[in-house]
């Protein structure tokens, strides 16, 4: 059964290349999603048994201003790549990569039957992109994480009071491996064992790290606990 990974050039999309080095895993010349007919020509001609649609924007400031490109690649995007699977191979698996953001982030520890609840533009687009997916005739995995490249942090400092069950792109990748060779459907939490700051998640590869505080943003609303647990499977442990 072929597997098309999207993003395979993203965090998570290369971790995912090397846990399904046979998938096909296309540039976006090769595939452009928001393109409906030529997404329609690819799933036609290559009817993958699997799609992980990890490719997403992501970063939450572009998202709050330029929210027309938002919905166009989260939410169009994904319902593109839905319809061409259930219109040439209605038996595909369909996995999504949510985010731990669709919550509200006041409380924590969210389980897969708590209610969402959004806090900016780019939490909204992926919940809509679940609910594309969701109600869809397709089998399904929703999959809500929180993930960072095992590289160096990207930023010269990292919140001490925002907090998430962080784990590894790799760790995501291997997690999500394990998912479906269950064949698990529906939504599930994929999660780390602790509940860490951005702060010290980002001393594990960036040990000069400078500290900062919520006190010191200003800018689109941010989630503040993202930490999630599940009700389904085991929570994993962080790669140090």
């Amino acid at each position: 059964m072929s597997v098309l990974i999207t993003g395979g050039t993203g965090r998570l999309g290369k971790e995912l290349v090397k846990v399904f080095p046979k998938s096909l895993h296309p540039t976006r010349q090769e595939l452009d999603f928001e393109k409906k007919d030529q997404t329609d020509r690819y799933i036609s001609d290559e009817k993958p048994g699997i799609v992980i649609h990890t490719a997403a924007l992501t970063n939450v400031s572009y998202c709050e201003e330029n929210k027309q490109k938002a919905y166009e690649t989260n939410v169009e995007g994904t319902e593109n790549l839905v319809n061409a699977s259930v219109n040439h191979n209605s038996s595909c698996y369909f996995v999504l990569i949510s985010t731990a953001c669709v919550f509200r982030g006041d409380v924590g520890n969210y389980v897969e039957t708590d209610i969402p609840y959004p806090k900016n533009y780019y939490a909204l687009t992926k919940l809509l992109a679940e609910s594309v997916v969701k109600y869809s005739r397709l089998k399904f995995l929703i999959t809500r994480t929180n993930f960072v490249a095992r590289e160096k942090w990207p930023y010269p400092r990292a919140f001490t009071d925002r907090y998430g069950t962080y784990l590894f792109a790799s760790d995501v990748a291997s997690a999500l491996k394990s998912a479906l060779e269950k064949k698990l459907t529906g939504i599930v939490h994929v999660c780390g064992e602790e509940k860490i700051s951005m702060f010290d998640l980002a001393k594990i590869t960036t040990p000069d790290i400078k500290p900062m505080t919520l006190s010191d943003y200003h800018g689109v609303p941010l989630t503040v606990d993202m930490s999630l647990n599940s009700d389904r499977i085991k929570p994993f442990k962080i790669s140090r």
